[in-house]
């Protein structure tokens, strides 16, 4: 465990680059090999408009990444938050509970309340318009959405009292974990459902993506299952029955209009009904 702390405390840009891409690229293989669908699409010009805001999310994370640096070194250096709270435990457990906690605040808080309030389900509606949900779909954010969510991950950062170690290695997990539950693979079942207890997987995430409620509202974990397993957001659809998308947002032609995805959060309210 002190091999992994000292790596991510110094983990290179290029590294967190590699990370970034080597799973998109992994995934994207996968899809081809093991595939849950058989999507009649351009599935390069689709990897296309989702790494479009893939790279927008990267632009908003860069220029604010001294925020969140500034904010994890005020919690550590006062001693200020939760894992800094509790009586001293070792190394892994001190990890782990910092990784729940940084996944519970910064990924399914967060993911929840989007889905709760209007202005901010428009900018996640961008998200959840992907007709064709594959592993690039996870990157697929509006840039005023990686706007917000980077300010959630910061209020984690600080009252989980999280270090830049422990907030890189999050982060590493959060991007990895979203590009496999998103990808287009067809997992065993019970290997799926196995996993899902720890993780979510890619049955579980899927659901999220189904076009109708109540399943939209649902699994909003990212990295760990137990959140919604705890306050009972899990719910489960059978592979057969998915349909990806939202039921306001199904035109084609406007899901891959970049322009008109960037406009959706400024117009009338949309609402899964």
């Amino acid at each position: 465990m002190e091999n992994i702390r000292d790596y991510f405390a110094a983990i290179p840009s290029l590294h967190r680059s590699i990370i970034l891409v080597g799973g998109i690229g992994f995934f994207w293989m996968l899809e081809y090999i093991i595939p849950l669908f058989q999507h009649r699409y351009h599935k390069v010009k689709h990897a296309g408009f989702n790494l479009f805001f893939t790279l927008t999310t990267i632009i908003v994370n860069f220029s604010l990444a001294f925020v969140l640096l500034k904010a994890s070194d005020w919690a550590v250096q006062n001693q200020f938050g939760i894992i800094n709270w509790l009586p001293e435990m070792p190394l892994w457990v001190y990890g782990l509970v910092g990784l729940l906690l940084l996944d519970l605040i910064g990924a399914y808080f967060v993911h929840w309340l989007e889905h709760q309030v209007k202005w901010m389900w428009m900018f996640h509606l961008i998200h959840h318009s992907d007709l064709h949900v594959d592993t690039t779909t996870a990157n697929r954010h509006h840039p005023g959405e990686s706007v917000f969510r980077l300010v959630f991950t910061v209020v984690a950062v600080v009252l989980t009292g999280a270090p830049m170690w422990l907030v890189f290695l999050y982060q590493s997990l959060s991007v990895v974990l979203s590009q496999f539950n998103h990808a287009n693979i067809r997992l065993p079942e019970k290997l799926d459902k196995v996993l899902s207890y720890i993780i979510v997987t890619p049955d579980m995430h899927h659901t999220h993506h189904h076009y109708v409620l109540p399943y939209t509202d649902s699994n909003y974990g990212n990295i760990f299952s137990i959140w919604d397993r705890l306050f009972g957001t899990f719910s489960y659809l059978k592979r057969e029955e998915l349909v990806y998308g939202v039921d306001t947002c199904m035109d084609p032609e406007e899901n891959q209009h970049i322009g008109a995805m960037l406009k959706i959060p400024f117009g009338f309210y949309r609402r899964s009904s």
